[in-house]
Parts: C-alpha cells; sequence; structure tokens
C-alpha cells in the first residue's frame, strides 16, 4: 500500500482534516503494537465491547501523525484525521479497492484446521517462483484480511490469503472485500462449529468464499462437502484430494513406515518422502502437492521443495537470563513479517534497555540493499542499546542501524567475542533465520538450565480472557488474580503482559508480592487481599491499595496514613462478610463503618465480597442467597458514604454461571488459565500451561526386578523403564507414585512406577514402543490434562500449579 491520505478518502468517500499529502504505507490498530510510525496510520476500531478511540491519544504519543476516526477530536496538534462512518467497514472497502486494482494471482485458504500452515509451506515454495505476500501470522478476521492485502505493492504476483470465520454471515463481507481465484478449503473440525447450528451450516458458510474463484481445491473426505461443492459449484474446475476413494488426488496405498509415500494425482503418480506421518500433516502435504500441480509446477520441483520443508514455527518464547536479562528467543524463523512480530512482542516489555541479535533473511527474492535498508528503519525505531548482526550479507550494511553495532560472521563468533555475557538489566531479542542456529545463544544467556520446564502460553491467556469478557457488559471492568506468583506462572511476567493488555485491576495476596510487581514497573492499580499490620507502612510507600475487613484493620491503617503524610484520600476496598465466614465487615457493623469512615483521609475506592461455591450446581440457592446479601449490605453502605464505589463479587465461575450479577467489575483467576467447571465454558477455553521435561535414559529391567526406593514396583517381565528428570522438590507429589499417575509420551499415557524421587522419577515405557532418550515427557497439558493430573493428585488446579518449584524454568510463549 502506498497512497496519500487525500487519495484514501476518494477511494473510500470519507473526510480529511489537515495535511492531505501525508503517505499511508500501514495501518496499524492496537496502539500496544506499533513497531513503526514512519508512513503509519493509526485506525481506531470501535466495536460492540471495546472503542479504539480511547487509544488515539497512546498512538499519537508513539509518534503516529495520521489518525482513521469515527470522531474528530481537534485537541491535538499538526495530526492528519480521516474521519469515517464505521472503521471497520472503512477498512474493509479500502482493501477492497486495493485488492481489485492489483495485479495478483490469489490464494484463499479456508477451514478448520490447517490454513496457517499451509499458507506458510505454500510461501516456502512459492516465494522464488513468484514475487509473493501472504497473510501476517493467522491474520484472517473482519479486521485482519483487510489489513493482510493492504500489504500488497506492485512488486507482487502471488499473494496467498488466510479467512476464518467464528460465526454465521461472517464469510459474505470477506469474500465482498477478496475473491481468491484459487479457492483452497481445508479439513472442516470443530473449530467454532458452537456458534453454527450443525456442520452443514458451517460448511454452507466457508464455501460462499469461492463464489468468484475459478479453481476450487478441497478436502473430499468430509462427504457432506465434497458433495455440497459438487452442487454448488459444478461449472467451475474443481479438484478433491484426502485418504478416501472418490478424491482425484489420494495415495496409492497404504502409507508405509519408512519408504516414499506415492500419490495418485488424477491418472499419474508421484513418489516423494514425508518424514512426519500423522494425519493432518499428510493431508496438508496432499493440499500443498495439488496447488503448486495447479499453478504449473513440474513433478521434479515439487519434490525438491517439499524436501526443503521447514517446520513452520509460529511461536516466541521468553525465558529469565543471567544478570536481571529477559531473554526472548525467535530463533525459528526471519522474514520481514515475523520480524515485526518479534518488534511487537518487544514493547511488551517495560524494561528501558534492550539489545538485538539479527541475522542475515534468507530465502527472499529482493534486491539486498533495499531489504536491509528497510530492515534498519524497523530497528532503529525501537532504539536499541547493542545491535549485534550475524552473517555476511547483512553485515555489509551495519552502517544503516544507528544503535552501537557490532558484525560478526557467524554465531561462534558472536559466542568467541562474549559481549553478550557482559549485558545486563535489558531485554535481548534473539532474532534469526534457523540455518544460523542462534538458539545456541539462548543456551547461554537463560538463567535456568534445567531440562523440565513450564511452558506458559501467553496468547492463550489472552484468549481465556476476552472470552470470560464476551459474556460481560462493554462497562465492567476486570480484576486479575496474581497473588501465590500468579498460581505459580511468574507474577511479574503475567502481570507485565495484563498490563499491557489494559487490565483494570491486579490483585495479590501479601504486600511484598505487590511490592515486586512495582519495583519491576507495574502501574496498574493492586490490591492487596490480606494486607498484614506491620506491612502499612510499605502498602503506602509503593501506591498499594489495601482490603479492609475489619473496624481494627481500618483504624490502624488509617493511622498509617496520617503518619505517612498523605495529602489526598488514599483508596481502600472494603470486604463485605456475606457468608463464606472468613473475612469481613458484617450487616450489624455497616453503620459503624461509615461512621468510622467518615471526615477520615480515605476513599472507598470498591465494596466487594468473595463467593464460596459458585462452582457448584448443587450450592446454587446457597450462591443466590450470598449474592442477596452482598447487594442490600452493599447498597447500604453505598447509601451512607453518599458516593457509589465500584462493586464485584464474581469471580472466574460466577463470571460463567452467575452474569447476570458482574455489577461494576469482575475478579478473573483460574478462568484465565483456561479451566472452568463447565464442559460447555471449558470447551471454548485454550489450555495455558504445559508442564514438560526429557527422558533421561531407557533401561530394559529383566523379570522380577525393583524399581526405585523401597522397592514398592516389581517387573512381572522384562520391562522398559525410563528415568525422566523431574520429582517431588520439582512440585510432583510422592503420593502419584507406585501406577496411581501418568505422563504422556507421544501423545500416549505412561504410568509413574516406583516412588518419586527428590530428582527423578521412573514411567513404564512398554507400550511406548516408538519412545526413546530425549523424547519430550508431558506431565500435563493435553494428555494427562491439569484437571486430569490434579486428579492423580487428589487435589484442585490451583494447588498443583501452586507447588510448582521456583527452580523450574518457566517459559513464556506466543504462540
Amino acid at each position: 500500500m502506498n497512497y496519500t491520505a487525500e487519495d484514501i478518502t476518494e477511494i473510500t468517500g470519507t473526510k480529511i482534516i489537515g495535511d492531505k499529502n501525508r503517505i499511508i504505507k500501514n495501518i496499524a490498530f492496537d496502539s500496544r503494537l506499533i513497531y513503526s510510525t514512519k508512513n503509519t496510520a493509526f485506525i481506531a476500531i470501535n466495536t460492540l465491547k471495546n472503542s479504539g478511540e480511547k487509544f488515539i491519544e497512546a498512538a499519537i504519543d508513539r509518534g503516529i501523525e495520521i489518525i482513521i476516526s469515527e470522531h474528530y477530536y481537534p485537541n491535538y496538534e499538526n495530526i492528519t484525521w480521516i474521519i469515517v462512518d464505521n472503521s471497520v467497514e472503512f477498512l474493509q472497502k479500502l482493501a477492497k479497492y486495493h485488492f481489485e486494482n492489483s495485479q495478483i494471482k490469489s490464494i484463499g485458504i479456508t477451514g478448520s484446521n490447517g490454513k496457517t500452515i499451509l499458507k506458510e509451506w505454500l510461501y516456502q515454495c512459492l516465494w522464488n517462483e513468484f514475487p509473493t505476500v501472504k497473510s501476517p501470522k493467522s491474520f484472517n478476521s473482519q479486521i485482519g484480511l483487510p489489513l493482510s492485502l493492504l500489504q500488497i505493492n506492485s512488486s507482487h504476483k502471488l499473494g496467498i490469503f488466510e479467512v476464518g470465520i467464528s460465526k454465521p454471515d461472517e464469510i459474505e463481507k470477506l469474500e465482498n472485500i477478496f475473491h481468491p481465484q484459487i479457492g483452497l478449503l481445508t479439513h472442516i473440525g470443530t473449530a467454532h462449529l458452537a456458534n453454527f447450528k450443525s456442520e452443514e451450516e458451517l460448511i454452507d458458510e466457508k464455501i460462499k468464499l469461492f463464489r468468484n474463484s475459478e479453481v476450487i481445491i478441497y478436502n473430499g473426505d468430509n462427504l457432506l462437502v465434497h458433495k455440497k461443492i459438487n452442487n454448488l459449484y459444478s461449472s467451475k474446475k474443481l479438484i478433491s484430494y484426502g485418504f478416501k476413494e472418490n478424491n482425484n488426488i489420494r495415495f496409492k496405498t497404504n502409507i508405509p513406515k519408512e519408504e516414499n509415500v506415492v500419490v495418485k494425482y488424477f491418472d499419474e503418480e508421484i513418489s516423494f518422502p514425508v518424514h512426519q506421518r500423522d494425519e493432518a500433516t499428510l493431508t496438508n502435504a496432499l493440499a500443498l502437492l495439488t496447488v503448486l500441480k495447479e499453478l504449473g509446477i513440474d513433478n521434479k520441483n515439487i519434490i525438491e521443495k517439499i524436501n526443503a520443508l521447514k517446520a513452520v514455527e509460529m511461536r516466541l518464547e521468553a525465558v529469565e537470563g543471567i544478570k536481571n536479562n529477559i531473554i526472548i528467543n525467535d530463533s525459528f524463523n526471519l522474514d520481514l513479517d515475523s520480524l515485526k512480530t518479534a518488534l511487537q512482542f518487544l514493547n511488551e516489555y517495560s524494561k528501558p534497555k534492550k539489545s538485538l541479535v539479527l541475522t542475515d533473511i534468507v530465502d527472499v527474492n529482493s534486491n539486498s540493499k533495499e531489504l536491509y535498508l528497510e530492515v534498519s528503519q524497523l530497528v532503529n525505531e525501537q532504539k536499541f542499546d547493542s545491535v549485534f548482526l550475524i552473517g555476511n550479507e547483512i553485515s555489509k550494511y551495519s552502517e544503516l542501524f544507528n544503535s552501537e553495532t557490532f558484525p560478526f560472521v557467524n554465531t561462534q563468533e558472536l559466542i568467541d567475542s562474549k559481549h553478550l555475557t557482559e549485558i545486563q538489566n535489558q531485554i535481548i531479542l534473539l532474532k534469526g533465520a534457523r540455518k544460523f542456529e542462534i538458539e545456541r545463544l539462548k543456551d547461554i544467556l537463560e538463567l535456568r538450565k534445567h531440562d523440565t520446564v513450564l511452558e506458559v502460553n501467553l496468547n492463550a491467556i489472552l484468549h481465556n480472557i476476552n472470552y470470560h469478557k464476551s459474556l460481560l457488559k462493554p462497562t465492567t471492568k476486570m480484576m486479575a488474580m496474581v497473588k501465590a506468583n500468579a498460581y505459580g506462572l511468574g507474577s511479574y511476567e503475567i502481570s507485565e503482559f495484563l498490563q499491557h493488555h489494559h487490565i483494570d485491576y491486579l490483585g495479590v495476596a501479601f504486600v511484598d508480592e505487590g511490592v515486586e510487581l512495582r519495583k519491576k514497573g507495574i502501574t496498574v492499580p493492586i490490591i492487596v487481599m490480606n494486607p498484614e499490620q506491620h506491612s502499612y507502612e510499605t502498602i503506602i510507600a509503593y501506591n498499594l491499595e489495601p482490603e479492609i475487613y475489619s473496624l481494627r484493620v481500618l483504624d490502624l491503617f488509617y493511622e498509617a496514613v496520617q503518619k505517612s503524610g498523605y495529602d489526598k484520600k488514599y483508596p481502600i476496598h472494603i470486604k463485605l462478610e456475606t457468608g463464606m465466614h472468613r473475612l469481613g465487615f458484617k450487616d450489624f457493623e455497616l453503620d459503624e463503618l461509615s461512621n468510622n469512615l467518615n471526615g477520615k483521609n480515605l476513599r472507598v475506592r470498591s465494596i466487594f465480597s468473595h463467593l464460596s461455591s459458585s462452582d457448584l450446581p448443587d450450592e446454587k440457592e446457597f450462591t443466590l442467597d450470598q449474592l442477596k446479601t452482598f447487594d442490600i449490605n452493599s447498597n447500604s453502605l453505598i447509601k451512607n458514604l453518599g458516593y457509589s464505589p465500584i462493586r464485584h463479587i464474581l469471580n472466574s465461575s460466577g463470571i460463567t454461571n452467575y452474569t447476570d450479577y458482574q455489577y461494576d467489575m469482575v475478579r478473573i483467576g483460574i478462568g484465565m488459565l483456561g479451566e472452568s467447571s463447565i464442559s460447555e465454558i471449558q470447551k471454548q477455553l485454550r489450555s495455558v500451561v504445559s508442564f514438560k521435561t526429557v527422558i533421561s535414559q531407557i533401561s530394559l529391567v529383566e523379570n522380577g526386578e525393583s524399581v526405585g526406593y523401597s522397592r514398592r514396583f516389581k517387573t512381572d517381565h522384562a520391562t522398559r523403564i525410563a528415568t525422566i528428570p523431574v520429582g517431588y522438590a520439582d512440585g510432583i507429589p510422592r503420593l502419584i507414585g507406585n501406577q496411581v499417575g501418568n505422563v504422556g509420551i507421544h501423545k500416549t499415557l505412561a504410568p509413574i512406577v516406583g516412588n518419586i524421587c527428590m530428582d527423578m522419577m521412573m514411567i513404564n515405557v512398554d507400550n511406548i514402543a516408538n519412545a526413546k532418550e530425549g523424547d519430550t515427557v508431558t506431565i500435563f497439558n493435553a494428555k494427562p490434562t491439569l484437571k486430569d493430573f490434579a486428579g492423580y493428585c487428589k487435589t484442585i488446579t490451583y494447588e498443583v500449579l501452586t507447588s510448582i518449584s521456583p527452580r523450574v524454568k518457566r517459559i513464556y510463549v506466543k504462540d
């Protein structure tokens, strides 16, 4: 995209205020993710749940000079405004014009699973055949698809774009913007099916994308898909692929275990190697081959391209580093899109100092100088303290980078220089093409080397929060509970992420937890739920907000406020007792509470209580009694105060089970980690935590031999026993040894045998023939799940998570 502001208003029929000649090459829709302000406009997206116009000031503060919004705010100087009726419709109209006026051959990919993998595989295979543009990440929605289409420039000959939907009637608007010449339908599964009446309705919606396609390539294993496409689009060129005999492209015979696979492509046969032989990978390989054939790639070239395919890693990970550094590892792939994504991730951290390791960008068909000029412009805007360049090509352009820059021929040369190990108190971004093996740098820089890790998916947390928000009114605030080290996941890391995504409040149990967050740069309001008497001075010094649950505590805290010299009304939060009988003011204390608050230098920021049984259907009557008590008592207190503090009582299960009682704010804890007591809600949430280790050794234990301390397990036949480096010092309770609990290897459960040791445990892998030393072992995630593991332990998921030892390395992932 390359338009003047005036061009855009003429295309879209909108109004302009300010400099009409400003150039727009990029449009940003999230003020937090702006990595470059040059020739970038910020569009304020308004939805039913939120208004992007709240973040216009933040975008301008970042340096944006062009704003696209539905309202004009005249109190900003030197800003060009494009005023639109509807921000989403504006974006779609501009994208439609841009796409239809490009000279580009297009592939549109839709379906339930495999869209992103196929898009990335196609790009790997086609970038050197045609100048190609593709959707960044998984940009495939009503907003994401238009932003993807606006990336098309005059040099592109091919575009590969994902199209995704989550509910009926969405595809109509997307097909109006984007009508691909080649339509590709992947597997239809259960994703988003909850929003449709039936699988048939979902299929009907998906295939509307192909109304104007010349060729439709589809997975014909689903006979309903096969029937509907052939009935609706019989006049088009239709090509089906899959495992079943009815498909045009299929495997000739059963899949051999080691030999090449043979594909029957209409009347010809094509043989090629496939390293992974699961059904999803093989199905995607058939789709890939079919598209390549349709684009005129010959068989020899296709086989070479399939052989050269690289694993698609769609994740960034952050780990704690030596010398108080944070290491962001994105050493999986490198192109301009993924560089932009990594720079966005970097902006989620508040550490002021940062360094970058960047390698050559390989497998691109671009003019080298133009490419690295664009790279350097992106990097320079981030104001890195140091930039380390690896590779002969990028090193030629080291003078383009404004930071202190160090060029190296290869990764080993950088390691030998010792530069990286001298860095302290910084974020270090490792961004490189796979061939440079810069993951070796992560191994050197990370603080903990333990093979056992707790992996935390930050995007899954955001998904779960947004799901719960979708059940609430747009005005309802949300507090995230990050007590107990954010349920064992890492208090600072989770809080930093939530602060970046505009959480309203954070909740901690004790003052020390809040102080740690303040010291590390967390500025969101923090409520201390269990303030201890000796900590009041610290609460005030670090701008924390205490829960007040008794008259004694109120008097003591007010005395501390007076001593501190605090000259404003200090914010406090009043806890009401409604039936849990833990902490809180009872109804007969409310008048005295009101009298004590009058005239004091205190301001009640919120009134709240806690539901004891909101997750238990059998206790609905008791919960409703609690809610009634809270409503009566909080109204009474508000009347006496003469103003209306925030009210909140719902926890995670309360949000889903008692949504009508959301008041002004809700509190989310285990819900943001993907756990719900309602099976239908559970299906909508994403798993956040994965506890993993590796197999250290596999031994054949002869019949009658014992395993582990106290000889509690003895074999009754020659048995393969694997030892893994995790034990009760890592948070695995001893009670799940001796075949009570299981772990997962290659998606198969393996029983724990013998007593669990402090640092190790043993598992029976007799039924997993392909298990080998070094393989990944899942303590919990998908199989077994966190709930399964809690069941082995005869406890709840909270206790499992908070019991995981600090010595276990936490890795923070964005997929």
